[in-house]
């Protein structure tokens, strides 16, 4: 009889611990589904943001380029104009004068590693056919990033950005696929036009980057707003 019982509680208490178990997975889930990333929001998103700070984003682009011969002070711009959508993320439309912030000095070399780790595990990947390598870009395509705003290290970033990419990188493909093939197509036609051809393209580039800076922008304020609960 004792016995009985004792197999009863058994029975009981693994139920319970299954139960919960149970219970905390499929909120875990629906978490994660809420801060999934639409297509339809990240274009949105993304031609708004892009819009919004184009001005900005020429203002940044014209001094990036008169200081670029300056040593040091070049390392900075450049670090801050790849990382301009942490900036457009918050919704603010960044001032050109924000790419000499001192702040994208003192993560150089948080950043140099980050971007060498990347830069060895993508052209690993590559030597197995390319798919893999196209994969590794995407599920760390956020780790830059997050070594600047949330202050990580280089091999957190990338292990939260593979985190906060998972179940996404079909979408954050598309994203860049249909960006790709739209301005390969618009870079085309502009081609055929005569005299002010180059004039067109010129502009398309810069819509371009600012539209694509604009849909990292979406893509990383979505990923990253749970980067605690993530961790």
């Amino acid at each position: 009889m004792i016995t009985i019982c004792n197999f009863f509680n058994f029975a009981l208490f693994c139920n319970s611990i299954f139960f919960n178990q149970f219970i905390l997975f499929h909120l875990n889930y629906f978490k994660l589904m809420e801060n999934k990333v639409q297509l339809g929001t990240v274009f949105s998103e993304g031609f708004t943001n892009g819009m919004k700070n184009l001005p900005s984003l020429l203002g940044a682009l014209v001094l990036w380029i008169l200081t670029i011969w300056i040593p040091y002070v070049n390392v900075g711009t450049t670090i801050a104009i790849l990382t301009l959508p942490i900036l457009m993320s918050k919704g603010i439309v960044f001032s050109p004068l924000d790419i000499f912030n001192k702040k994208y000095y003192r993560f150089m070399g948080e950043f140099f590693l980050t971007s060498g780790l990347m830069f060895m595990g993508i052209m690993m990947g590559t030597f197995f056919f390319f798919i893999p390598g196209i994969v590794i870009s995407i599920a760390w395509s956020l780790a830059i990033y997050l070594v600047l705003d949330k202050g990580l290290n280089a091999s957190e970033a990338i292990r939260v950005s593979n985190k906060l990419t998972y179940g996404n990188k079909w979408t954050l493909f598309a994203v860049q696929l249909v960006l790709g093939i739209g301005f390969c197509i618009a870079f085309a036609i502009f081609c055929f036009i005569p005299f002010i051809g180059w004039l067109l393209n010129l502009c398309l580039f810069v819509v371009f980057m600012a539209v694509s800076l604009g849909c990292s922008s979406s893509i990383y304020g979505t990923l990253s707003k749970n980067v605690e609960e993530q961790n």
